[in-house]
């Protein structure tokens, strides 16, 4: 499993794994309880490898925040998103001490521990202790191509005879 290639999908909980890309969209699988699911084009999807926190310098990537938990709890699970509000806050506080508070919300930290987790129950977090590559994750050598089916030609009615008028 890459986690280049982990998702969260606006509107659905949890996190997926893209598993294979088509022409209307690309089919993900949850990290959660491993069901497939199919999700077109027009769904709000975020790869986690491109997501950013804002702080007082500029940013730092989702998967570097990841890492330093990760050394934090020794690849254990973190804080509950659960928690309070001033927990979080603290907790997060000491994993990035520059996060720009006026940009970066709680309901932001939330997500962060809560993907946190999840991938951690996943077994997906002894990769954060290393750089983690990013490449482009839909690669057009892998895109699954669909094949077209050929619809039957529709039998063509006869025309009815139009009546003609008798003349008078």
């Amino acid at each position: 499993m890459s986690v280049e290639k982990v998702l969260a999908i606006s509107g659905k909980p949890g996190l997926y794994e893209l598993k294979i890309q088509t022409r209307s969209g690309f089919i993900a699988e949850s990290l959660v309880d491993g069901k497939k699911l199919t999700v077109g084009l027009r769904s709000n999807v975020s790869l986690l490898s491109e997501i950013s926190i804002y702080t007082q310098t500029g940013e730092i990537k989702l998967f570097e925040i990841f890492g330093k938990i990760a050394r934090k709890e020794s690849n254990g699970p973190a804080i509950s998103h659960k928690a309070t509000d001033p927990e979080l806050v603290a907790y997060f506080s000491e994993i990035v001490p520059d996060y720009d508070a006026d940009r970066v919300y709680v309901s932001d930290i939330k997500k962060v521990f809560s993907w946190y987790n999840m991938m951690q129950k996943a077994n997906m977090v002894a990769v954060f202790n290393g750089p983690v590559q990013t490449s482009s994750v839909f690669d057009e050598a892998e895109v699954v191509e669909e094949v077209a089916v050929e619809e039957k030609p529709k039998a063509k009615k006869a025309a009815k005879p139009k009546a003609k008028k008798e003349e008078e």
